[in-house]
């Protein structure tokens, strides 16, 4: 819901961006790998050290590449499978960073192991929504719904878990967590149920 609602904000935000860093003669693939590598630094090195609120800062900015590279691809009308395969790659990686930072942290010096063990749990059913999706749109199904789509689960554990840095109390990060993870398994119903339909609605199609 989310990025749908802010996708046109951004393009018209970073398309200037998006036009120099081709003129210069970067590629979006670099432009992928260099936001990756960003948002892993801010969630494996920032957030296990506790620093929380810059920790959420490099990650936000580093996260930007993630539009930056797709305005860049599409000046290029470059459709290939490669960009979006190494793109939906690389941002498991980035979601497992953020969320694994976040676990070390509060299992070590934050010592609040109710807070790393729910976003244990946010890293799984995360990595689960952004599976079904993928594996529904290989069988040549859609499922991009859903009330927890990638966008709003960042936006959220980044936007609390800086706050944290800065004096919220952990227990509002916890809340958080455990309404996100909710929200997973809510989102995991939906696309099942989608993909349970569009199944139903072929074989009927198809007779069978």
């Amino acid at each position: 819901m989310l990025n749908r609602h802010a996708r046109g904000f951004f393009t018209s935000l970073f398309t200037p961006l998006a036009r120099w860093l081709l003129k210069i003669g970067v590629s979006p693939d670099a432009v992928t790998i260099v936001g990756t590598a960003g948002v892993i630094f801010g969630g494996l090195v920032l957030y296990p050290l506790g620093h929380l609120w810059w920790g959420s800062v490099v990650i936000a900015v580093f996260a930007f590449s993630d539009v930056v590279d797709g305005i860049m691809a599409r000046l290029q009308e470059r459709s290939g499978g490669w960009g979006n395969f190494l793109d939906s790659t690389l941002d498991r990686l980035a979601d497992g960073a953020i969320f694994a930072g976040i676990t070390i942290w509060f299992f070590t010096g934050g010592r609040d192991s109710a807070i790393a063990a729910a976003a244990v749990v946010c890293l799984v059913l995360g990595m689960v929504v952004s599976y079904a999706r993928a594996k529904a749109e290989s069988l040549g199904y859609h499922a991009s719904v859903g009330i927890a789509e990638r966008a709003e689960r960042l936006a959220s554990v980044l936007l609390v878990t800086g706050l944290t840095g800065l004096g919220l109390p952990p227990v509002v990060l916890f809340a958080t967590l455990v309404l996100l993870g909710i929200a997973s398994v809510a989102t995991v119903i939906q696309r099942m149920a989608t993909v349970h339909r569009q199944a139903l609605a072929e074989a009927k199609g198809t007779g069978i």
